[in-house]
């Protein structure tokens, strides 16, 4: 994109008399069209007893409207034009989107409508899917992987919202009602906290006038405030739990930086050299050339207030520490140096797996959706392209002094360890 480019030649912004924000792109080239109603919902606006009542939501607007009275009606509609419709709740915000062929538009529109504005909640239905949820969370908790993430979370926000998983726990599960699942939804499903984003061959006031038709009539209401991020110092920033797995499955993780922190793509560079694919230094040393793990890699995570940064790997249980030294011998020596064809070869995989990744209408609604709702902004692929190219070897030296200190270090592992002994000297 040239520098002088505004940004509404690429992308159309309104807000309706209510606040609602509607966004547009539009991809002449393609046949199908991406609607996705981003809200201002998630785990980080429940207190503790309702912890994963967004998650309980999300699920319950599948579950029938006065117009599409049962959960079969509302999959029909979508499916018989031969759409997708489907729905995720994350941390900040919550989307439920649908993509059909463009003739169908107005399907997908007035589904995604009705299923926000006339659920029925009906009580059978409501307990039926709480075992649902019950079951996902076990499903969860039986995956020795994904139960080390979430035993991560808890070191790196201990008794918050953000260490806490985003379905909630059997016994807050348990304790949801329809009360106050309709309470939260009034306090958070209004529309100056919703963004509409449709992307594909369309028009922007054709997507305006499909909307004002719509049933879509959300009360404009007080709302609650997201609750921050609390930093705390741990006794013992090591939690193990004892499992007679195969593997040790290993998180090492620190804090990281906010969505809007100058040092964001640093990070994301300084991320990719270190553990992003088959030619980064975490997987060259302890896979290649020293063996002792299966699998490893890391990963960034980017709220509006506060960051992490986790490095996975999986391994035998007897090269546990063999591998958790591996890991903080890498970050020490990414502090000390980080070559420019590093860097390069960094930064062109992120611009590459960027563009690629903005190919079809629902990754561009994706895009947009998020940044509106949480940002209240839009930046092009093109924008973040060039600050990456503007970003230098110092700037990635800075982050990594920055964030690569070991005092606030988390380890969470679990596998076949009867307590954390052998890992306390670690750090």
């Amino acid at each position: 994109m040239d520098k002088n480019q505004d940004i509404s030649t690429l992308y159309n912004r309104s807000v309706m008399p209510d606040g609602l924000r509607i966004v547009t792109a539009s991809m002449p080239s393609t046949r199908s069209v991406s609607v996705a109603f981003f809200i201002g919902a998630g785990s980080r606006y429940e207190n503790e007893l309702e912890s994963g009542v967004s998650h309980y939501l999300e699920h319950m607007l599948f579950k029938g409207t006065s117009k599409r009275p049962r959960p079969k009606d509302v999959s029909e509609t979508i499916e018989r034009v031969g759409g997708y419709i489907n729905a995720g709740t994350e941390r900040e915000l919550t989307v439920y989107w649908s993509r059909v062929a463009r003739t169908h538009m107005p399907v997908a529109m007035d589904l995604l409508t009705d299923m926000l504005q006339d659920s029925l909640f009906d009580p059978a239905e409501i307990e039926k899917e709480r075992q649902v949820i019950l079951e996902e969370l076990h499903q969860v908790n039986d995956v020795p992987s994904q139960k080390a993430f979430l035993l991560n979370d808890s070191l790196l926000w201990p008794n918050q919202p953000l260490g806490r998983d985003i379905g909630g726990t059997p016994e807050t599960v348990n304790s949801i009602t329809k009360d106050m699942m309709i309470d939260y939804m009034n306090d958070q499903y209004r529309p100056n906290n919703v963004v509409l984003v449709v992307a594909g061959q369309i028009e922007h006031a054709e997507v305006e006038d499909l909307l004002s038709k719509s049933s879509l009539d959300l009360r404009n209401v007080g709302n609650r405030e997201m609750i921050p991020a609390k930093e705390t110092k741990l006794d013992n920033p090591i939690v193990v739990e004892n499992r007679s797995t195969e593997q040790a499955h290993i998180c090492l993780s620190f804090p990281g930086v906010g969505v809007m922190d100058s040092d964001r793509y640093s990070l994301d560079l300084l991320n990719t050299v270190l553990g992003e694919g088959m030619a980064s230094r975490l997987f060259l040393s302890l896979r290649e050339d020293k063996g002792i793990v299966y699998e490893v890699g890391s990963s960034v995570a980017k709220l509006t207030d506060t960051g992490s940064m986790t490095i996975y790997a999986g391994t035998d249980p007897k090269n546990a520490n063999d591998a958790i030294q591996g890991i903080m011998e890498e970050l020490d020596r990414a502090v000390e140096y980080i070559d420019q064809l590093e860097l390069d070869r960094a930064r062109e995989l992120i611009k590459g797996r960027l563009f690629l990744g903005l190919e079809d209408t629902r990754s561009v609604s994706s895009w947009l959706g998020g940044q509106e709702l949480l940002l209240n902004r839009l930046r092009s692929p093109d924008e973040v392209a060039s600050e990456l190219d503007q970003l230098k070897l110092d700037d990635i030296k800075r982050v990594a002094e920055r964030l690569f200190k070991p005092d606030l270090y988390r380890i969470a592992i679990v596998g076949p360890y009867e307590s954390d002994k052998q890992f306390r000297r670690l750090i």
